[in-house]
């Protein structure tokens, strides 16, 4: 036990838990075995017992079984025709004898056997990706896992029947999966602009829970693919950008698809700003799965369905500096994340401190998998950048283009047209939010900060359903001058 290191991340307790939990399931987990490989696997168990509390009890479920006649069972065989190949298996095991069986036999590591029992402190720390109760909508592009498929098979496998749980179909998962979409939509930052006191964070939308696991795992997978591709030389050649990473906080990876965008004035002279005669790849089919996603569940309004959309790949150190998205591009537009959370710092007076180091007054959490949505004046008031990552990181950001600014060889998707969000109570929604929202204030209506360092955290949102926070992050809490201007600096005081 000593020498497994999945092992040494529990405590003694948990190991018994474990020894516990696999001695009772002996009787199930033994079906169909032979004598030896039974023994096999309750010596396995009985290692995690050291105190061997459960010897008794496993010498006694191994005594009291009625054992096949045959020597050999099915592990003993698919590992002998692994062995010796298919046409001798049983020959060979007969001719092997006991003791090769005992140590060539195997049920798995014991990381393997307690990885289903004992979950892992860093499981515990990072969310795995786990099924959804449906797929990316009604599209087929995701490839759809049934898990309630698997599940209907693995009680049928067993000796204990349990009835089936009715089924939902494909659109009631989905519309539960609409209703438990979180939205925070009362973002506050006031400061001088022009002479007035503006809330320069108006218009920002952050909604979580749109994107499961298993589909952002997806996607990720996707972009990887797109940047080996690229990287090969399979793409445009405008599509994809690799700069060299010359200082701290350059050097992010970009994709562009449906418009190539100049960030700054080139050599040719063109300024910043959507190039009309350069051209690049189309959207990906996955993403305009994810386009429709985003209007259908009531995260982009019908009215602004994006065209094109740009992928940041960062490395740890790689940043954005603070800027405000061409108006060739309409309001609104949105982002999502992925791999890792991070902050983006909003401001009408953002600071540069240092490479990749940049302060400001607002900062903004987001949460993997989060789409965050800009309009108003957090789109055209408050400048945003994004401080050096910690680690690696993804975001993908959907706009859509003026259509006098579009590319001359630019034609519209015909599977992006008339998409029309789904039906949303947004009236019960809505005051079903404002109870919520009461009761949160009620406890927290003194405090000060939350997301800004103006405005108190209420919760309340404007005619979309609110359950609970979206996630811990979001709980009742203060934030620091630090977290603020995105990373700490020390000697640096509010």
């Amino acid at each position: 036990m000593e020498d497994d290191p999945f092992l040494r991340k529990f405590q003694p307790s948990e190991l018994k838990i474990a020894s516990e939990f696999l001695t009772n399931c002996l009787p199930f987990l033994s079906r169909d075995l032979c004598k030896d490989c039974v023994n096999v696997l309750s010596d396995r168990i009985r290692s995690l017992d050291p105190d061997h509390q459960l010897s008794g009890y496993l010498e006694k479920v191994i005594g009291s079984r009625v054992y096949a006649k045959e020597k050999s069972c099915f592990v003993c065989v698919e590992h002998c025709s692994k062995v010796g190949g298919e046409g001798n298996s049983k020959a060979g095991l007969e001719s092997e004898g006991t003791s090769k069986i005992e140590t060539e036999i195997s049920f798995g590591t014991l990381s393997e056997v307690l990885g289903s029992v004992l979950p892992s402190r860093q499981a515990a720390e990072t969310a795995s990706p786990r099924m959804s109760w449906a797929d990316m909508s009604q599209e087929d592009e995701f490839e759809e896992e049934d898990e309630e498929e698997e599940t209907r098979k693995a009680i049928d496998a067993s000796p204990m029947k349990t009835p089936e749980k009715p089924k939902l179909s494909r659109e009631q998962r989905e519309d539960l999966r609409l209703k438990n979409v979180k939205r925070k939509k009362d973002f506050i930052c006031l400061e001088r602009f022009k002479g007035k006191l503006v809330n320069v964070v108006d218009g920002l939308e952050l909604h979580t829970g749109v994107f499961s696991a298993v589909e952002q795992k997806r996607i990720v997978d996707k972009v990887y693919e797109l940047e080996e591709r690229g990287r090969k030389g399979e793409l445009r050649e405008r599509t994809f950008t690799a700069p060299q990473k010359w200082m701290r906080g350059k050097g992010r990876v970009t994709i562009q698809f449906g418009c190539c965008y100049n960030y700054a004035t080139d050599r040719a002279g063109n300024p910043p700003g959507i190039l009309q005669r350069e051209e690049v790849d189309p959207l990906p089919s996955l993403f305009k799965v994810i386009i429709r996603r985003l209007i259908r569940w009531h995260v982009l309004p019908p009215t602004c369905v994006p065209d094109s959309c740009i992928v940041n790949i960062y490395d740890e150190g790689d940043c954005i500096p603070p800027h405000i998205d061409n108006h060739d591009f309409l309001r609104p537009f949105c982002t999502i994340s992925f791999l890792s959370e991070c902050n983006i710092l909003f401001g009408s007076n953002l600071k540069i401190e240092g490479p990749g180091e940049f302060s400001g007054s607002f900062s903004v959490p987001l949460p993997v998998g989060s789409v965050l949505v800009l309009n108003g004046n957090g789109a055209d008031v408050a400048k945003h950048c994004v401080p050096a990552v910690p680690t690696k990181r993804i975001s993908i950001t959907f706009r859509k283009m003026d259509e006098s600014k579009r590319p001359v060889w630019f034609t519209p998707e015909p599977d992006l047209q008339g998409i029309e969000p789904l039906p949303l109570d947004l009236n019960r929604s809505d005051s079903a939010a404002r109870s919520a929202g009461s009761s949160s204030n009620h406890n927290g209506s003194n405090r000060r900060g939350g997301y800004g360092r103006r405005g108190g955290n209420n919760y309340e949102t404007r005619g979309y359903y609110t359950p609970e926070r979206s996630s811990e992050q979001y709980e009742s809490r203060e934030w620091s001058s630090s977290q603020r201007r995105g990373r700490p600096r020390p000697g640096r005081t509010s």
